[in-house]
């Protein structure tokens, strides 16, 4: 996805915003190739830690300019998303739930990703910050598909209600978190409030 993304930005008229987004939210579905192939949590984190090494190596020398903010540096969302994966590896796997690690991931990767591109390119009305509502209206609609595919395929036991309040507290924490730091209220605010409530 990286690599994907460095090419689209140099040979497309894709923006490096468009082109982080496509790499949040393609990254994400390494959550399903973990389910079907990893068992242990110490398998299981070796790619997030090589995640979190590259991110780290990125941050130094703008390795990936592709995924940087086109505002400046200093940014660590990029970092964050790779370390709340890594924490959702090892805990989930470890108490043998991955499919709740796959709600917080996908949720961080596709709701962060659809409600960014649907608010850039259709957002007219501000909720609040740069937060358009077209923007959370796309997010909260991949929020739901995401729950609520995942409690039917891998029988995850959360009633209509709690699929309702799991929707509405990713997209709350969507809402409110800045500057990054989303990557690791969503997810891991997400997996604790399915894990909470099963």
């Amino acid at each position: 996805m990286l690599l994907l993304s460095t090419y689209l930005y140099h040979t497309s008229k894709f923006s490096r915003e468009t082109t982080r987004k496509l790499v949040h939210i393609g990254a994400s579905n390494w959550w399903f190739i973990a389910m079907w192939y990893f068992d242990t949590a110490y398998t299981v984190a070796i790619v997030p830690v090589m995640f979190v090494i590259v991110n780290v190596f990125s941050l130094k020398v703008h390795l990936f300019r592709s995924i940087e903010r086109e505002e400046g540096k200093g940014e660590f969302g990029r970092l964050y998303y790779a370390l709340s994966i890594l924490f959702l590896s090892v805990w989930t796997f470890g108490i043998g739930h991955p499919e709740i690690g796959g709600i917080g991931v996908l949720v961080m990767g596709y709701v962060d990703g659809f409600a960014a591109l649907v608010g850039i390119r259709y957002g007219k009305h501000l909720l609040y910050g740069k937060k358009t509502v077209e923007g959370t209206l796309a997010g909260a609609l991949v929020a739901a598909i995401i729950v609520i595919s995942f409690n039917y395929m891998y029988k995850v036991g959360l009633s209509s209600i709690e699929v309702g309040a799991v929707i509405i507290g990713a997209v709350f924490l969507e809402m409110v978190s800045s500057k990054g730091a989303d990557n690791l209220t969503v997810p891991i605010g997400t997996a604790i409030l399915v894990y909470l409530l099963m």
